[in-house]
């Protein structure tokens, strides 16, 4: 019998402080596909924020944690294209100048994956045993899309969905506005971006919308409330795990 692989989950700040069952439901994706899942009690921020600031002193700092955190696993996964990013591409060029940390941190970043790529790609998943009754339309995260090639996973995924019809709206691919510092510094900006999002969420005549990146899914609902939308508002991890409790920005969303 083949020995599971050993899966450490990277819970991401977003997921912890605003939608843990976010968390619940990539544990249950994983288990389902036959790994052995630990969450790592040491793990913190990827350290995005502070290197997107350009500080990089303190993002070293943080890498360093982190890389002893997930040492030892046989795979990483994250539930977030964007800290999956960080980790996965941007790591090694931190310790540009430490051979011994760069070696660590290209170990982590080949073992590291998001989410729904690694239970395609990895572990062949080819479908999910969930319900979903509604018409939803999926949001392509800019670091998941571009920096990982996550696109057609949680497409396939989805498909597989007793329930589900998935409607692709206009500009899938374009930023919803959010971009972590982006939407502080350039508030205006961000929120014409989201703004003509929301546009295209609601011409696309779905009832949910999916994601797989925290940051955006609450940019996205927030610009969606504010405006009266009722549209519900989802992580992809919930959806395929068939936990269906309340929405972003629904009473009881633990938001």
């Amino acid at each position: 019998m083949t020995e599971k692989p050993r899966v450490a989950l990277f819970v991401t700040c977003l997921v912890d402080l605003f939608r843990p069952s976010v968390g619940f439901a990539a544990v249950k994706l994983l288990e389902d596909a036959g790994c052995t899942v630990e969450v790592p009690a040491a793990q913190s921020c990827c350290g995005q924020p502070a290197y997107n600031s350009g500080d990089r002193k303190s993002t070293q700092a943080i890498a360093r944690a982190v890389i002893a955190a997930f040492a030892g696993y046989d795979y990483v996964v994250v539930p977030s294209g964007s800290c999956g990013g960080m980790i996965k591409a941007h790591y090694p060029a931190l310790f540009s100048d430490d051979q011994t940390m760069a070696e660590k941190a290209r170990a982590l970043a080949d073992r590291t994956y998001e989410l729904v790529s690694f239970l395609v790609d990895v572990m062949k998943v080819e479908r999910v045993a969930a319900r979903y009754d509604g018409v939803a339309t999926y949001h392509d995260a800019c670091s998941g899309l571009r920096e990982l090639g996550v696109k057609a996973q949680p497409r396939k995924l989805l498909a597989s969905i007793a329930g589900l019809t998935l409607k692709e709206m206009r500009d899938s691919e374009v930023c919803c506005g959010f971009g972590g510092t982006f939407a502080v510094k350039y508030a205006d900006i961000s929120d014409k971006i989201v703004e003509e999002k929301a546009a295209n969420i609601r011409a696309a005549g779905a009832d949910t919308l999916i994601a797989g990146d925290m940051g955006c899914l609450l940019n996205m609902a927030g610009k969606l409330e504010r405006a009266g939308d009722t549209t519900k508002v989802r992580h992809v991890a919930e959806v395929l795990a068939g936990f269906t409790g309340p929405a972003l920005g629904e009473p009881g969303d633990g938001s």
